[in-house]
């Protein structure tokens, strides 16, 4: 078990939509500018937002899941970034409170700020709001066991702010610790799933800097400073470290604007387990790399793109080919639905695709199966034993005509059957955080091994 003390802050809203992630964007920049070695955190099972930390701070960002990675896995992920950062920022998901029920704020934000002994700044969009910004920021405050230390407004211009500053600081007692106006030249974009990605928005870098000036100006950072230097101390158990040993199986992970969620941490427990990753691009490579023993096909956005994957007829032959042969592959969500035999694009028309799997997925115009899901497996597996349990998400706007029956979804009442599962496939709509289960990652490796020495040269 490791201990320190390790300054850390967590940005929450009081509710989704607030600008949490403009906020704690122009957090990370300010004080990247003042010379913070800072690292950024996001509570919750969210691919996006983590993309756009990292442009800031130029180092990836991670979630930090209680559901689906477990209190020991939260610990470490957060600690471990101690040793290579003066301070941690971690952004919020939805409202502070708003977790896994509607009766209680287990998995939210305030449930991780608690577990770590991270002081929360509340950040509220006072755009509508006058006085009732007191009343809300109130309640927030006597909710229940919180963090609460201090608040941002967003969407504030400069001459309210100083009144709001005084009467919220007069009658709550918490220090407010800045501002950030409307900035139309760093807004974002959104989609069917949220926020465009980073690397899709347009003058990314202008942004950036407008978000910095402003923090700089608005903000002040070194209050938010010395409140993170005042977060408990930390304590977390070692679940794997990255070594210098060389890498045994090399694995194949898609990457480019269609094919964009994945969860870090995963990504690189297996690299500290053993595995070189090896990423290529669905849309642009006409063939998978050579010497794969592995594969792993992220989720994102391959509706946007469905027209140009099936025009890349070489790479869905040899992703045929190599699936065929058997090479383990895991496949999530628009993984999983480039492996059916069509795929509906955001215009309707269906495209064919690799047909590794019968069916076809289609988009509905509306969230499917959204939120945390428990998986037990119904058969032995690439990761996990039969009777074993994973955890993951669903997050999606399509569905497809050929789920998969090899795991059962949800508590028995109210149970379904979802993804195909064998000896070297795992695929379907739930995102897997492996990282959680660092046994699913050997057992993913232990494949890609036995793989390489059977079908050296296939």
């Amino acid at each position: 078990m490791k201990r320190t003390v390790y300054p850390r802050v967590l940005l929450a809203g009081t509710a989704s939509s607030t600008g949490k992630t403009t906020m704690t964007c122009a957090v990370l920049a300010g004080l990247r500018a003042m010379g913070t070695r800072v690292c950024a955190f996001k509570c919750g099972p969210d691919y996006i937002d983590p993309m756009f930390h990292s442009r800031v701070v130029g180092v990836p960002s991670r979630n930090l899941d209680l559901f689906m990675g477990g209190g020991d896995t939260a610990r470490f992920v957060l600690g471990r970034q101690a040793e290579h950062s003066d301070l941690a920022v971690l952004e919020g998901v939805m409202g502070l409170f708003d977790g896994k029920y509607p009766d209680s704020d287990e998995y939210s934000s305030n449930h991780v700020a608690r577990f770590t002994g991270t002081p929360t700044v509340l950040v509220v969009n006072v755009g509508s709001l006058n006085y009732s910004a007191v009343a809300l920021i109130r309640g927030f405050r006597d909710q229940g066991e919180n963090t609460i230390s201090g608040v941002l407004l967003n969407q504030c211009s400069r001459d309210r702010y100083s009144g709001l500053k005084e009467v919220i600081e007069r009658e709550l007692g918490l220090p407010v610790y800045g501002f950030l106006p409307r900035l139309p030249g760093a807004e974002i974009s959104s989609r069917h799933l949220g926020l465009l990605t980073a690397d899709e928005v347009r003058d990314m870098e202008n942004k950036i800097r407008i978000l910095k000036e402003a923090a700089l100006d608005c903000i002040d950072l070194k209050g938010l400073v010395r409140l993170a230097g005042q977060a408990g101390e930390l304590s977390w158990p070692v679940l794997w470290e990255k070594t210098q040993r060389p890498s045994f199986v090399r694995i194949g992970v898609a990457r480019d604007r269609a094919f964009c969620f994945y969860y870090q941490d995963t990504l690189e427990m297996l690299e500290a387990l053993g595995a070189e990753l090896v990423e290529f691009s669905p849309l642009q490579d006409s063939a998978l790399p050579g010497n794969l023993d592995g594969l792993i096909l992220g989720g994102g956005y391959p509706e946007e793109y469905a027209g140009q994957l099936a025009e890349n007829r070489g790479f869905l032959e040899d992703l045929r080919k190599k699936a065929a042969q058997g090479i383990p592959l895991l496949a999530e969500c628009g993984g999983f639905m480039v492996l059916l035999e069509t795929m509906a694009g955001r215009d309707g028309v269906p495209y064919p695709m690799a047909g590794v799997l019968s069916g076809k997925s289609f988009m509905t115009g509306r969230l499917n199966r959204f939120g945390y899901v428990e998986l037990s497996a119904l058969t032995d597996n690439v990761l996990c034993r039969r009777g074993e349990t994973l955890r993951g998400h669903e997050f999606h706007f399509s569905d497809s005509s050929n789920n998969g029956q090899d795991f059962r979804a949800g508590e028995s009442h109210q149970s379904r059957l979802c993804i195909h599962a064998g000896d070297s496939l795992v695929a379907g709509y739930p995102h897997l955080y492996l990282a959680g289960k660092p046994e699913t990652g050997r057992r993913f490796l232990e494949a890609c091994l036995a793989w390489r020495k059977r079908c050296q040269g296939c």
